[in-house]
């Protein structure tokens, strides 16, 4: 075998491939190669293996929608999990099974070079989301930009205009600059540093970035008729970057180490909801609101 090693937010693992298989199957983990020095704790590794056939079949989780594809999740009386891979309108392409922590992974992959591909990105996000969860590392949502030295995370549902939102910071504010478009990595530090990172999964818009920034703001985008914005009081603000973090409510150490790591931010990042149209004077509003507190320590 054949073993490859990325660090993407300061967490390093290992991607194992047959020395025979030629494929490129992460083109987007180009940016975050890194050489592995002895002694450095690995946050897990995947193992391609064709021929791997689970042994028996977990119980039944639920299947879900991930960025359009499907993913059935079972789980196994030792606490392991399987997770069948579907990308949007094709058949199944992939079969990940983990240890109950999410350290060591075991992929059999099916189809042509596209199928395959994206069956191993998929199982590499399933398996640095889930093994990062209790690490104070969060796959994030969001689309980021960064400005004065700052990054800013607007998050929301699919549909509602975070990727545009972006576009018009881009646009009209200037020194902007795109960290992420769909999955950035978020880190916070028991002290409550928080910091967003570039990451390999960036949905449609292709950026991946090995950057990072302290995060300046989160902000919660709504689709509305006038552009205004206001700070979120602690629940709000919990119950908007919840539904943003790639998590399993069913499993203890992920889920609670998600909300341990969402109550930092909470307290030492401010958040906010942003109800905008789609025009150059939400994206003038939002950045007044977001980056006044660099000009007023008094808020």
């Amino acid at each position: 075998m054949k073993t490859t090693y990325y660090r993407v937010a300061q967490h390093t693992f290992a991607f194992r491939t047959p020395d025979d298989d030629k494929q490129d199957y992460l083109p987007s983990f180009a940016p975050f190669v890194c050489k592995y020095e002895e002694g450095t704790p690995l946050l897990f590794t995947l193992t391609l293996d064709d021929n791997f056939y689970p042994s028996e079949k977990g119980a039944t989780i639920g299947q879900f929608d991930c960025g359009g594809g499907d993913f059935g999740v079972y789980k196994l009386d030792d606490g392991s999990y399987q997770f069948l891979i579907n990308p949007p309108g094709r058949e199944y392409c992939g079969m990940l099974q983990t240890n109950a922590s999410f350290t060591e992974g075991i992929a059999a992959l099916r189809g042509n070079e596209s199928t395959r591909a994206y069956a191993a990105n998929n199982c590499m996000m399933l398996l640095y989301a889930f093994a990062a969860a209790d690490k104070q590392t969060m796959l994030f949502h969001a689309s980021v930009i960064g400005h004065n030295g700052k990054g800013f995370l607007f998050l929301g549902k699919s549909g509602t205009g975070k990727s545009t939102h972006s576009q018009q910071w881009l646009k009209y504010i200037s020194g902007s600059e795109l960290i992420n478009d769909d999955n950035p990595v978020v880190t916070v530090t028991s002290e409550g540093k928080a910091i967003v990172w570039g990451s390999p999964w960036s949905g449609k818009t292709p950026c991946y970035r090995n950057v990072s920034a302290p995060i300046g703001a989160f902000v919660r985008i709504k689709q509305e008729k006038e552009n205004r914005i206001k700070r979120d009081d602690t629940l709000r603000a919990f119950a908007s970057l919840l539904p943003s973090v790639s998590t399993m409510k069913w499993d203890d150490r992920v889920y609670n180490g998600i909300c341990d790591s969402i109550a930092l931010l909470i307290s030492n990042v401010p958040c906010y909801t942003l109800g905008c149209r789609p025009d150059k004077e939400a994206a003038e509003v939002c950045q007044a609101e977001v980056e006044k507190e660099k000009d007023d320590p008094s808020i």
